[in-house]
């Protein structure tokens, strides 16, 4: 059993390097050596995802800043979810032309100087201050490995790296209160596993008064907006950089949030 246990796991080692920044190059069903649908993907077994999930669903709770964990725990459990997002793509000429070109979000892709000229208000730019003011980069997000399927590890790629994205929309930022907003907005709009599993896991960490806070108005506010926005994975964000935010948001039905989260709370 012991040996059984370290075969099924020994994915996991692979993961402590830290994560490969996303090149230009976009995810294609094209030969990459025996049994590689993509380049950093890591064949397994039915029973090795059941023992990565469960693995890596302990080391997230343990330590939610462990996103090479979370990134295994999104892989491993949610191919169902994904091949709905990839269909809800499919049905909507936005997200099919997305899935068709297969854009990548990161330093490599983006071009920052054009970025902070765009007016103030823009989405390019908001995006851009929020990396910068919570001290962020998109080259963060791990490439996608355990998905074996080479369009649905470029949906949950996609996901990952419209993250950001949603945090700008949403307005929240980058701490423990505001990755849980919007981990609810997202398990809504998702049904992913492990964006379900944060959403309701994560406040545990939380102290007493921003419990109450999140519970009183951020989690109706998060779900009420999940709900009622369109698939944000439908939105080719990389052609919308001049377009106002809050012209965004108002084509997504997006509602300021009932209070303000602070960046260092």
């Amino acid at each position: 059993m012991a040996t059984l246990l370290r075969r099924a796991l020994c994915p996991l080692g692979r993961l402590r390097s830290r994560p490969r920044p996303a090149t230009a190059a976009p995810l294609r069903a094209v030969s990459h050596g025996a049994g590689l649908l993509y380049p950093d993907h890591i064949p397994t077994s039915r029973l090795q995802k059941v023992l990565l999930a469960a693995g890596s669903a302990g080391m997230a709770l343990y330590d939610p800043y462990r996103h090479d964990m979370v990134a295994v725990l999104g892989e491993t459990t949610g191919c169902r979810t994904l091949k709905v997002l990839r269909d809800q793509m499919r049905r909507d000429p936005e997200g099919a032309q997305i899935l068709q070109e297969r854009p990548r979000i990161s330093l490599s892709t983006l071009d920052l100087g054009r970025l902070r000229s765009l007016p103030e208000g823009s989405l390019g730019r908001e995006y851009l201050r929020f990396l910068d003011m919570n001290r962020v980069s998109p080259d963060t997000r791990a490439p996608t490995r355990f998905v074996d399927d080479e369009e649905l590890a470029y949906v949950i790629q996609r996901y990952r790296e419209v993250h950001d994205m949603l945090h700008t929309l949403l307005g929240m930022p980058t701490n423990i209160l505001g990755e849980i907003v919007v981990k609810w907005f997202e398990a809504v709009q998702t049904g992913l596993p492990m964006c379900i599993l944060g959403a309701l896991f994560g406040p545990i960490r939380l102290s007493t008064q921003s419990l109450q806070v999140l519970v009183s108005e951020l989690i109706p506010w998060a779900i009420q907006n999940g709900r009622r926005s369109p698939c944000v994975l439908n939105l080719y964000y990389e052609r919308r950089w001049e377009q106002p935010l809050q012209a965004l948001r108002e084509e997504l039905s997006i509602t300021p949030p009932p209070r303000q989260v602070q960046t260092q709370a």
